[in-house]
């Protein structure tokens, strides 16, 4: 019988700054991992649900950003907020999805915790981590990896990791990472749980064979000899061993690739605080304003009793709201100001905004296929064959400044912006 310490880590793997590129204008003001989605930084929701698990001790983020202030300012308030260990250890260079979690090997192991998560932190979860847990824990073997899963279309199945399962024994049996055919429609959810032997010892031989070839081709350091990618290297290595197993969840689940898949994010985290802490969401009240469905509201907000709300929408912190504004679909940042009678719909509103009045600011939401089961947004490129952009969300990047009575459309407007003309499907340099 396996002995457990009932001491458990997670790991962020929260990228660099030459990811990110298709969440820009928004990325250039903030890390993407700590962009806001529904009033909370995006890996606030991995580490909320870490929290709330007893076996979890410390939560590691791994990246190669710089520790900013901005960064040093979020880790210490989640620190004191969810009364956990957690700490950021910076890569010196890209080391791929897998390449950091074997470079800091020593501080992951630390403690000898039983077993640890590693997130993507572009993942937006309910995060049943209590449920995979004991489900990892009921399986044998000391170099075992757990993979949460969920399904997609057979076509959508296409842009993600595919796994095939083992129904009886729950093992995957095949992965691969976004086929050029289907291959099944069980996908990837970027949540795994590792236990050490799988750093300790597949890893290892990995990163030795990475070190070989470094030498035998002379590419040196420069070449990140150390880049490990879990996809293609460990998962898909693993796949049939006997040693992958899979978790699947039939609750929510996206990706946050794109500002447009932000929003969808917001909307999914939205339903997740009205089934899990309804208290958080703005209360329907008539004095007003208007509120329709799930809306976010951050208390030092101020909101005209004239205005409608909703669904799907998030006020930021000092956001000012005028009489007569309407907002749907959309995430309006720290210190903007939708002024009289403006409305915004599917966007996102930068920092410091100022939107004029009777000004419209509109969007085309991306959104699952409503009639196909499983259906996933995928985040594709901006601009289609002809060089043309798109059709997606509106973003106004930081302190953009809209007249009164301009109206936007689908386009994507970079910082600093003063708008005096309407526009159409066009990014606004």
């Amino acid at each position: 019988m396996r002995i457990q310490n009932n001491m458990w880590k997670a790991v962020i793997l929260i990228g660099g700054p030459d990811k990110g590129t298709r969440f820009r204008p928004l990325s250039l003001d903030v890390p993407k991992p700590i962009f806001p989605v529904a009033g909370i930084p995006m890996i606030q929701h991995h580490i909320e649900a870490c929290s709330k698990v007893p076996e979890i001790k410390e939560v590691i983020l791994i990246g190669f950003f710089h520790y900013t202030e901005m960064l040093k300012s979020f880790i210490t308030m989640a620190k004191q907020k969810y009364s956990l260990s957690i700490k950021y250890l910076s890569e010196y260079g890209p080391l791929g999805t897998a390449g950091g979690l074997y470079h800091f090997r020593d501080q992951i192991l630390s403690g000898t915790p039983e077993a640890f998560f590693v997130f993507n932190s572009d993942v937006c979860c309910n995060f049943p981590l209590s449920d995979i847990l004991h489900f990892h824990q009921s399986k044998n073997g000391d170099n075992r990896i757990t993979i949460v899963a969920t399904e997609a279309t057979h076509s959508e199945s296409m842009s993600y990791g595919c796994l095939v399962e083992d129904e009886n024994t729950n093992e995957a049996t095949h992965y691969v990472e976004k086929p050029e055919t289907f291959v099944s429609s069980l996908i990837n959810c970027g949540v795994y749980v590792f236990t050490p032997d799988v750093l300790r010892c597949y890893m290892a031989e990995v990163f030795r064979q990475h070190q070989e070839e470094s030498l035998e081709m002379g590419m040196g350091d420069s070449n990140f000899p150390d880049a490990i990618k879990l996809e293609t290297e460990i998962l898909a290595g693993y796949a049939g061993s006997g040693k992958m197993f899979v978790y699947k969840t039939k609750e929510i689940w996206g990706q946050i690739k794109s500002a447009a898949s932000a929003i969808h994010a917001n909307k999914l985290y939205l339903s997740v605080y009205r089934r899990t802490k309804p208290e958080v969401l703005a209360k329907k009240n008539p004095d007003g304003p208007i509120i329709r469905g799930d809306v976010f509201i951050h208390e030092s907000a101020s909101v005209d009793p004239t205005a409608v709300l909703g669904p799907n929408v998030t006020l930021g912190e000092n956001v000012e709201i005028g009489a007569g504004v309407r907002v749907s679909n959309s995430i309006v940042l720290s210190g903007a100001k939708l002024n009289d009678h403006c409305c915004v719909l599917n966007t996102i509103i930068g920092w410091k905004c100022k939107v004029g009045e009777w000004s419209r600011v509109e969007g085309t939401a991306q959104q699952p296929d409503p009639n196909a089961p499983y259906s996933k947004i995928i985040s594709g490129q901006l601009f289609n064959e002809d060089g043309r952009l798109i059709p997606s969300i509106t973003v106004l990047g930081r302190e953009v400044d809209v007249a009164p009575e301009i109206i936007i459309l689908n386009s994507i407007v970079l910082p600093n912006k003063n708008i005096h003309a309407n526009s159409k499907n066009q990014i606004i340099l």
